[in-house]
């Protein structure tokens, strides 16, 4: 999938365009190059444009990876919330998760690449309080819903804040090995086995 269509989802219309082209440009020289290695001038260069519109728009290179990150965050979120809404078990909840990570993912391969290595790099620049709040509060809407959905004493047993670890944390693994290069089929070939593998781990974590 273009990479635009995600930016035409989180910046639309004409007059965003000239950001939606830097960003563009940004993340194919982020991903090819490496976050460190990628200059301002590069991204310049890629996107023929002036370095003043560039920090205009983002500041600087920080800005820049700070301002893919949340719109891939936020359309993954988007996403996720969609196939939520149409879950009414905790079962069908859990599918829902492994199902709209896998399949953001497969279809936003360059973006999820581009989300693995920044990262780490965000979190440790002057975003990382920004990423910590959002973070902090999709988690919270997550376990809310996760906890009005879980029934029994039995369930009480699984801490509400593992939930999500257990639940994803096999389907990022194979996405990891998918988007490197160490596996060959795509996430999407796996889905269900994957969603299995979560309701798993949530029904052995009861005992």
């Amino acid at each position: 999938m273009d990479s635009l269509e995600l930016l035409e989802r989180c910046y639309p219309g004409r007059r965003a365009e000239l950001k939606r082209v830097i960003l563009q440009q940004a993340l194919a020289c982020f991903n090819e190059q490496g976050i460190e290695a990628t200059t301002i001038e590069m991204i310049r260069a890629a996107c023929d444009t002036s370095v003043g519109a560039i920090y205009h728009h983002f500041g600087n290179k920080e800005g820049l990876v700070a301002a893919l990150f949340f719109a891939a965050l936020d359309d993954q979120a988007g996403l996720r919330e969609r196939y939520l809404a149409a879950a009414a078990t905790l079962e069908q909840g859990v599918r829902a998760l492994v199902h709209s990570y896998v399949d953001w993912v497969d279809a936003q391969p360059e973006w999820a690449r581009f989300q693995f290595q920044a990262r780490y790099a965000l979190a440790k620049g002057p975003f990382g309080e920004e990423l910590a709040s959002r973070n902090k509060a999709r988690n919270r809407l997550l376990r809310e819903w996760l906890a009005r959905h879980i029934q029994g004493e039995a369930w009480q047993q699984v801490p509400v804040e593992l939930l999500p670890s257990l639940i994803v944390g096999q389907a990022e693994s194979y996405c990891r090995s998918w988007l490197s290069g160490r596996v060959r089929s795509r996430p999407a070939t796996y889905r269900e086995q994957l969603a299995n593998a979560a309701w798993h781990s949530i029904c052995a974590s009861q005992g």
